[in-house]
């Protein structure tokens, strides 16, 4: 049951790179917005930064697709820029307010190698790729959106037009291009923070972007995710819940609630999310092996083969769904097939301790007492946490037939 757990958290964890520097490159980018007499301080500085950061991801964006091997990856430009911002963060070097003019001054200073790595596993998912490309282009729309308002109003102004209602109505819609944008930009700092698991971070700025903007289906998604890894379960199932009203569609957070529900014990309402899950997208290849490690929870080991089974035929170097198969051959008494299924899992994945943990009860089982002492010591030596108490060979020396079994059965 303990490893089962373990197993599920690890098919659950969404996989986020931090960009280390070394061999850096860095791009600067100054822009400077003339104030309309209906502007604030913070709209100024709001369409100052929106404008600043897209001239920043663009020029990056070339430069990766010329001087790199990103131009391998078959990737346009603007492709290059779209994902990068959930990769790289600009950083402001320079801002001035006279009152009548709003100057910013940002730069982004980034290891071309490492972003390479980055881009080549962010576009491995498919849900994450889509989230940024929604992402760049609502912020473009809004940007157009601004800027056709602005114009407008600079018109109506000029005009001295006595319709006080389509002013109001106007500066209305423009204030909320301004929220808009800052929303976004708090959707970015949420989605970099949580990026470096900074998880506390993630959820703070989450949080401001949804109090500007409340029907962002990603922010609540999201959140729930930094809430979820952080163990603060209720808080992750009503932010999930939400994403799921205002984006019915989106198995990802289904998902999610399903192994947020598994984690709390609530395995009936698991496996009906992941179901859906699957419904919504049947090649998920990681909803398959949670709904089988919940039904292997459950006792049911014929259903979760059969989940595991689909998993590996959608993703054959899945060493945990290889792994979770093995449990499940060796609790109905398929011997042969439990070990052929852990070998496989050790040779897809060589550090995953608790494959070896489990060849190591699997050995216990079958009398099999040297194997299990050894499969246990790799264990241990891969990191098992259950056995971090026993570290020196000297302990491993004194283990013998009996006690070596009582120590891994314990574990059971």
């Amino acid at each position: 049951m303990k490893y089962l757990l373990y197993l599920l958290s690890l098919a659950a964890a969404f996989f986020f790179v931090s960009v280390a520097h070394a061999n850096v490159v860095t791009f600067t980018k100054e822009y400077t917005y003339k104030a309309n007499d209906f502007d604030s301080r913070n709209s100024s500085r709001t369409i100052s930064l929106a404008t600043v950061k897209r001239l920043l991801l663009e020029e990056l964006g070339t430069y990766l697709v010329i001087e790199t091997e990103v131009k391998n990856m078959k990737l346009t430009k603007d492709q290059v820029a779209t994902y990068s911002a959930g990769i790289v963060r600009a950083v402001i070097i320079d801002e001035k307010w006279d009152g009548y003019t709003y100057l910013l001054k940002a730069k982004v200073s980034t290891d071309p190698k490492e972003v390479e790595k980055s881009l080549k596993k962010l576009i491995e998912d498919k849900y994450k790729v889509l989230e940024l490309e929604e992402t760049r282009k609502k912020v473009e729309e809004l940007t157009r959106e601004n800027e056709r308002l602005r114009k407008e109003i600079q018109t109506m102004v000029k005009a001295k037009t006595r319709d006080i209602r389509a002013q109001a109505r106007n500066m209305k819609e423009y204030e909320n291009t301004i929220r808009g944008l800052d929303a976004f930009d708090w959707f970015e700092k949420g989605y970099k923070a949580g990026d470096a698991e900074r998880w506390d971070e993630a959820i703070d700025a989450y949080t401001e972007a949804i109090e500007l903007m409340p029907d962002l289906a990603d922010a609540y998604y999201n959140r729930g995710h930094a809430y979820a890894v952080s163990g603060k379960y209720e808080q992750a199932i009503t932010d999930l819940t939400k994403a799921i009203v205002l984006k019915p569609d989106l198995a990802d957070a289904y998902y999610n609630r399903g192994h947020v529900y598994a984690v709390s014990g609530k395995y009936e309402q698991a496996i009906t999310d992941l179901t859906k899950a699957i419904e919504l997208k049947p090649v998920f290849a990681e909803a398959y092996i949670n709904r089988g490690i919940v039904y292997s929870v459950l006792g049911d080991y014929q259903q979760g083969i059969k989940d595991y089974s689909k998993a590996i035929e959608l993703k054959p170097d899945f060493a945990e769904a290889y792994t979770g198969r093995g449990v499940s051959h060796s609790k109905l008494r398929n011997f042969r097939q439990a070990i052929t299924d852990l070998t496989k899992a050790i040779e897809l994945k060589p550090d995953f301790a608790g494959a070896y943990y489990e060849k190591a009860c699997l050995f216990s089982i079958i009398n099999n007492t040297f194997g299990a002492c050894s499969m246990l010591k790799t264990a241990i030596e891969k990191g098992y946490s259950n056995w971090n108490h026993i570290k020196t060979d000297s302990d491993f020396d004194n283990i013998r037939n009996s006690t070596c079994y009582q120590i891994i059965m314990l574990g059971r």
